[in-house]
C-alpha cells in the first residue's frame, strides 16, 4: 500500500499572514462589538440615573409629602393640599402681597393683615394645622402648652432652623444661629454683658444719647411750637449708638465707624431680599451683590483690626473696672478657649443687627400707641414725675418704680412683638401632646398669634390695654406662657434686659420733654420684612413741654 501523500503545508509567511488576517478581524470585530457595548451601557447608564432621578424627585416632592400629609391626617391635623414642587408657596404669597397692598384702619387687630396665610386657613383647618413651604412641612402650634414642651419640657428633642443664606448674611453667624456645645459656650461668655447690674452703668451714656437727640428736636419745634419726626429712623440712630458702647465699650468709635459699614450692607441685602424668590440670585455678580460681598470684606477686615488692637491695648491685664463689654469678654475668653477671630466678628455682627433692630422697632410701636392713646401719656407723665421728682433724666433706682411705663412696654410688645413667628425642627420622633411628630419636622409658632388669642388673653385681645400687666406678666392672660416676645427656655433672647431698659429710659425722658400725637401723613400698616416694622414710616408730631430744672 503506498504511502499517504503528506498534506501540503503552507508557507511559514503565508501562515503568518492568515493567523495575522484572521487575528485582525476578530480584533476588529471584538472592538466594534465592545464600542456598540459600551454605546449600550452609556446609553443604559444615563437611562437608570434619569429613572433613579425621576424617582428621587417623585419620592422627595410626591410620595414623601403624601406620606406626611396621611400621618398627620390620621391625628386630626389638615391644611391646605400639597401641589407638587411648590408646596402653598403661591397661595401664600398671594396673600401676604394682597395684605400688604393697602394701609389698614388705626386697630392693633393687625393679624389679618400681617400673618394673613395663618389667619386665613386657621378659620378653616383649625389653630393647629400644616403649611407646605416647597416640600418641606411646617406644623403651627399655638397652644402654650405645647409651646412650653418645645421651649422647655422636651426642648432637648428641638433645634432651631437655619436661617436662609441672605437673612445669615445680615445677623451674622452668632448666637441667633449657633446650635449645641458651641452656642452653649458663646452664650455663657456673653451673658455677663447683660447682667442687669451691668447694664445699670451704661443708663448715663444712654441718657446722654437720649438727650443730644431730643435737644435737636426742641430746637426745631422752636418757630412752630411742634415738630414732625419720622420716629422710626431717629430710634435706629438711637439705638445704634447704644449698642455700639455696649458691644465695644472703649473702642466704641471704631466699632461705630466698623456698624456704619454694615449699615450700608444691610440696605443692599435688604434690596436682595426681594428677588430672593429667583434660584441663586445671591450668586449673581450684580452690581448691588458685588458691592455687598466688598462691603462684607472690609466689615471683617476692620473688626479683625480692632480686636487686634484691643489685645495689644489690654496688655493681658482683665479689665474689672467699669462696665463690661461684649467686644472685651469675647477677646478674654478667646485666651482660654477655642474662640475665634471669626467668632468674635460674627458675634458683633450678630449683636448689631439683632439688638439695634429689635430695640428700634420696640421704641417706634410703643411711641405710635402712646401717640394714638394719649390717656395713658397722661398716666406715665403723672408716674415720672411722682418718682424722679425734679429730675427729668430718671435714675436707675427710678426705672425700677415705674410700673405704668413697663406695662405700656409690655402691652406694645405683646400687639407689635419685633419677631412674629419664630421655628424649631425636631431631632428625633417626638411626642408634642397628644401629637406624634415626626423627625425632620418643622414646627412654626406665631408669636403674633398667640399675643392676640382672645380666648387666651379675652375679648379685649386686640386692643391696647396696658392695664392687663399691672399683676405681673404670668397674671396677664389665661395661661403664664402667653407672652414670648423674646421667645422662652434656653434660648431665651440675651439682650432682652437692654431692649427693656434703653426702651423704659428713653420713652421716660421723651414723655417729661413733649407730648406727642400721630402726624396726619401716618398710615397705619405693620409688615413684616424679618421684623415687624410700619410698611409707610412713623411720622409722629412733638409738643415740647416745660422741664423742671434737676435738683
Amino acid at each position: 500500500m503506498a504511502a499517504p501523500t503528506p498534506m501540503a503545508q503552507p508557507k511559514p509567511k503565508a501562515a503568518l499572514h492568515l493567523i495575522s488576517f484572521t487575528h485582525l478581524y476578530y480584533i476588529v470585530n471584538f472592538k466594534a462589538s465592545h464600542r456598540h457595548m459600551m454605546e449600550q451601557f452609556k446609553v443604559l447608564f444615563v437611562f437608570v440615573l434619569f429613572m433613579l432621578l425621576v424617582l428621587k424627585v417623585m419620592v422627595s416632592f410626591w410620595w414623601r409629602p403624601r406620606k406626611i400629609e396621611g400621618h398627620f391626617s390620621k391625628q386630626g391635623i389638615r391644611g391646605p393640599p400639597y401641589r407638587f414642587f411648590i408646596g402653598n408657596v403661591k397661595e401664600l404669597v398671594g396673600m401676604m402681597m394682597k395684605a400688604s397692598s393697602q394701609p389698614m384702619s388705626f386697630s392693633h387687630n393687625i393679624l389679618p393683615r400681617v400673618l394673613s396665610f395663618y389667619h386665613h386657613w386657621k378659620k378653616i383647618y383649625g389653630a393647629t394645622f400644616l403649611v407646605w413651604f416647597g416640600p418641606t412641612v411646617r406644623v403651627t402650634i399655638s397652644d402654650p402648652e405645647l409651646i412650653r414642651e418645645i421651649f422647655t419640657s422636651k426642648s432637648e428633642f428641638y433645634e432651631k432652623n437655619e436661617s436662609p443664606p441672605l437673612v445669615k448674611q445680615l445677623e451674622g453667624d452668632g448666637l441667633l444661629s449657633l446650635k449645641g456645645e458651641k452656642w452653649s459656650q458663646h452664650r455663657r461668655i456673653i451673658s455677663p454683658t447683660f447682667h442687669m447690674e451691668n447694664l445699670k452703668l451704661l443708663i448715663p451714656t444712654m441718657a446722654t444719647s437720649v438727650v443730644e437727640m431730643l435737644e435737636k428736636w426742641k430746637a426745631m419745634a422752636e418757630e412752630k411750637g411742634e415738630v414732625e419726626i419720622e420716629v422710626s429712623e431717629c430710634f435706629q440712630t438711637l439705638t445704634e449708638d447704644v449698642i455700639t458702647r455696649t458691644a465695644f465699650g472703649s473702642s466704641y468709635e471704631d466699632g461705630k465707624a466698623v456698624f456704619r459699614l454694615q449699615a450700608q450692607q444691610m440696605v443692599l441685602a435688604a434690596d436682595a431680599f426681594q428677588k430672593a424668590f429667583i434660584p441663586g440670585y445671591r450668586f449673581f455678580p450684580t452690581r448691588r451683590n458685588i458691592k455687598s460681598w466688598k462691603l462684607d470684606k472690609e466689615i471683617k477686615k476692620s473688626l479683625v483690626k480692632l480686636i487686634d488692637r484691643r489685645k495689644e491695648n489690654a496688655c493681658g491685664k482683665e479689665e474689672t473696672k467699669g462696665h463690661k463689654d461684649l467686644l472685651g469678654l469675647m477677646i478674654r475668653a478667646s485666651n482660654a478657649t477655642n474662640v475665634t477671630v471669626d467668632d468674635i466678628v460674627e458675634e458683633c455682627k450678630t449683636f448689631f443687627f439683632a439688638g439695634k433692630h429689635t430695640t428700634s422697632n420696640l421704641l417706634t410701636w410703643t411711641t405710635i400707641l402712646l401717640a394714638m392713646h394719649p390717656h395713658w401719656q397722661v398716666l406715665a407723665r403723672d408716674e415720672l414725675v411722682t418718682a424722679c421728682q425734679a429730675r427729668d433724666i430718671p435714675t436707675k433706682e427710678d426705672l425700677l418704680k415705674l410700673k405704668t411705663l413697663s406695662m405700656i412696654v409690655k402691652e406694645s410688645l405683646r400687639l407689635y412683638p419685633p419677631t412674629i413667628a419664630t421655628m424649631r425642627r425636631a431631632k428625633a420622633d417626638v411626642e408634642l401632646g397628644e401629637y406624634k411628630i415626626p423627625c425632620g419636622t418643622e414646627l412654626l409658632i406665631p408669636i403674633l398669634a398667640v399675643h392676640h388669642d382672645q380666648a387666651t388673653w379675652g375679648s379685649d385681645a386686640t386692643e391696647f390695654n396696658p392695664g392687663r400687666f399691672s399683676k405681673g406678666v404670668s397674671r396677664a392672660a389665661n395661661h403664664p406662657l402667653a407672652f414670648i416676645p423674646f421667645g422662652l427656655g434656653a434660648r431665651t433672647c440675651v439682650g432682652r434686659n437692654l431692649a427693656l431698659l434703653q426702651t423704659k429710659l428713653a420713652l421716660a425722658i421723651i414723655l417729661r420733654r413733649f407730648t406727642f400725637t400721630l402726624a396726619p401723613s401716618y398710615r397705619h400698616a405693620p409688615t413684616v420684612l424679618m421684623l415687624l416694622y410700619p410698611q409707610y414710616g412713623a411720622p409722629v408730631r412733638f409738643q415740647p413741654i416745660s422741664v423742671t430744672p434737676i435738683d
